[in-house]
């Protein structure tokens, strides 16, 4: 059976990492190693991540793009799964990780589903269904393909590291997520699996300057990637037009 290492981004955010790291001491497949990137924190993050046996790598330029990357390519498992710090996974994520690889021998990555757990339970649930199937949706639109979603994913270290110089890890204003599935492209298989269940904090969808950043970011992410393989080509790719002009 393949091992997983687990990479969680983190800047000033020990009290949810230290949830987040207590739902992985408890999984039922303990993952080969946790890489805790530490993005610039000025909080005890770091001491909480030792604390928990977790190896914690320094990424000195803020942004999770970065600290995301650097910490792919510090990981030394078949499997990178990640999730954020601010994520609580279910004591089977490493475990039904495992499984959606094995079951799925050409897929490059895999991607999650999730509920908020500091909103009201049933608005959590419909909040975070209508904004996970909204980007997921039109993600997919502008991929050609399923896109990534950073509070619960995995990639095979192999697909990482055929792509590890290709994406915009310098680039904050972008979300790295996204980027990496637009960077896979359509010839690399992303499934969506629903049960790599997670909860997350609804600090994604409150309204104001963090939600109009993060739509920027969105628009940010497409563009770079637009520059070197427009929606277009991506369908095209798809499908196998490419191959055949007359198919065009």
């Amino acid at each position: 059976m393949d091992s997983v290492s687990v990479v969680i981004p983190v800047r000033n955010d020990a009290r949810l990492l230290e949830r987040c790291l207590q739902a992985l001491a408890a999984q039922t497949v303990p993952p080969d190693e946790i890489i805790i990137v530490d993005n610039g924190s000025t909080d005890d993050s770091a001491a909480i991540a030792r604390s928990f046996g977790a190896r914690v790598v320094h990424e000195p330029q803020v942004g999770i793009p970065a600290a995301a990357a650097t910490g792919y390519d510090s990981a030394r498992a078949p499997i990178i799964a990640r999730c954020d710090a601010d994520t609580i996974v279910r004591s089977d994520w490493i475990e039904k990780i495992l499984r959606a690889f094995a079951e799925r021998p050409d897929a490059a990555a895999v991607t999650g589903w999730g509920v908020f757990y500091d909103v009201p339970p049933l608005l959590g649930r419909i909040l975070c269904g209508f904004y996970l199937g909204s980007y997921y949706a039109l993600g997919g639109l502008a991929a050609a393909h399923h896109v990534l979603w950073g509070s619960s994913m995995a990639i095979r270290r192999s697909a990482w590291e055929n792509v590890s110089a290709r994406v915009h890890r310098d680039n904050q204003e972008i979300h790295d997520d996204m980027d990496l599935a637009l960077v896979l492209g359509a010839g690399a298989q992303i499934a969506l699996v629903t049960d790599l269940q997670v909860e997350v904090s609804g600090r994604s969808v409150h309204l104001g300057p963090q939600w109009r950043r993060r739509l920027a970011r969105a628009f940010t992410t497409l563009s770079l990637n637009w520059e070197t393989k427009p929606p277009w080509r991506r369908w095209a790719d798809r499908f196998g037009w490419g191959a055949n002009p007359a198919k065009r």
